[in-house]
């Protein structure tokens, strides 16, 4: 039986994953329509990368790299916004404070997209090292991480991104 780390499954996600982290990492050399556009074609293929992946286990509890700390994401993050301007932010109906509010949850696109960065440029980072036991580890992590955290969020900042690439005025 073929090693899940280095099935095609895994291997067609790590490419998503990485030509995501690679327009993030390019979003001050691009401009709002090229970048919306990139990401609304990005996020579909890396949501289903991930989710056709077979169910994995931790087999070496394996210490990590963590390639993007917090003054990486910080940056991440702020390019992004800065980039969508007022498109940044939207209404988030799926937001566990919702239930507790009177109003509105209003989140960031750029935060979305810089959780889900986080979580691919660290898998990314374990995954070019090539040695079977920290990529399987970090793979149940992103998939795990996928399924609990940041693929609420790709779908949230789809739709957002969805509504600025075809409404008539972008920039």
């Amino acid at each position: 039986m073929e090693e899940i780390v280095f099935s095609k499954y895994t291997v067609d996600f790590a490419r998503a994953a990485l030509e995501y982290c690679v327009f993030v990492e390019k979003t001050k050399e691009t401009d709002k329509k090229t970048f919306v556009d990139n990401m609304t074609k990005v996020l579909p293929l890396l949501y289903l990368k991930v989710s056709i992946i077979p169910e994995i286990e931790t087999d070496y509890e394996s210490d990590l790299e963590v390639k993007v700390d917090e003054n990486f994401y910080s940056q991440v993050e702020n390019n992004i916004s800065e980039l969508l301007g007022e498109d940044n932010l939207y209404l988030e109906t799926f937001h566990p404070d919702i239930k507790l509010s009177d109003s509105p949850v209003a989140v960031k696109v750029s935060e979305d997209l810089a959780d889900i960065y986080q979580d691919l440029g660290n898998f990314i980072a374990v995954f070019k090292n090539g040695q079977k036991e920290t990529m399987n580890d970090s793979l149940v992590l992103c998939v795990e991480n996928f399924k609990k955290y940041w693929g609420q969020r790709l779908v949230n900042a789809l739709r957002a991104l969805h509504f600025i690439k075809y409404k008539s005025d972008i920039v």
